[in-house]
C-alpha cells in the first residue's frame, strides 16, 4: 500500500504550511500575526488560510510529534520532576518562586511564597504529582 500525500492538491508548498501552523501553535500569535510574519519573508497568505491550514494539518503534525516523543518504559520511569526556584521582586519585597518543572523543561505549576519553606515547596509538588496522576497524565506503574 502506498502512503498517500497530505500535500497533494495544494500549491505552497508543505515547507511554508508546516512553518505557518508551527509558528501558531508554537508561539502566542495570532493567525493575523502568523500572517504578517510570513508576509515579510515574501509569503502572501491570508489568515483564513493558516487557520484551515491548522484545521487540516494540526492534527497529522501532532502525531508526528506524538511518535517521535520518547516515552518511558512500563517497569521503569526516567521522567524526572523538579522544583525550580527563583527569586522575584515584587513591589520592592522578596518573594520565592517554585516552579515545578518535567523532564522536557516545561512548567507544570508554579507556586510563591514570602518565605523560603522547603516543606511547602515539597508539598506543592507532591500535591502537583497527585494532580497529575488523577488527570491521567502521568503513569507510574
Amino acid at each position: 500500500m502506498t502512503k498517500q500525500n497530505s500535500f497533494r492538491y495544494f500549491k505552497t508548498s508543505p515547507e511554508i504550511i508546516r512553518l505557518a501552523v508551527m509558528m501558531y501553535v508554537r508561539f502566542p500569535l495570532s493567525l493575523r500575526n502568523v500572517e504578517d510574519l510570513l508576509h515579510e519573508r515574501g509569503i502572501d497568505i491570508c489568515h483564513e488560510t493558516v487557520r484551515y491550514w491548522w484545521n487540516r494539518f494540526g492534527p497529522l503534525f501532532a502525531r508526528e510529534i506524538r511518535k517521535k516523543r520518547h516515552y518511558p518504559s512500563q517497569n521503569h520511569s526516567n521522567w524526572r520532576w523538579h522544583l525550580d526556584e527563583v527569586f522575584v521582586k515584587i513591589n520592592v519585597e522578596t518573594h520565592y518562586l517554585w516552579r515545578a518543572v518535567d523532564h522536557e523543561g516545561e512548567v507544570l505549576e508554579a507556586y510563591v511564597s514570602k518565605r523560603r519553606d522547603r516543606k511547602a515547596a515539597l508539598k506543592f509538588l507532591k500535591g502537583t504529582v497527585r494532580r497529575k496522576l488523577l488527570d491521567g497524565h502521568l503513569v507510574v506503574n
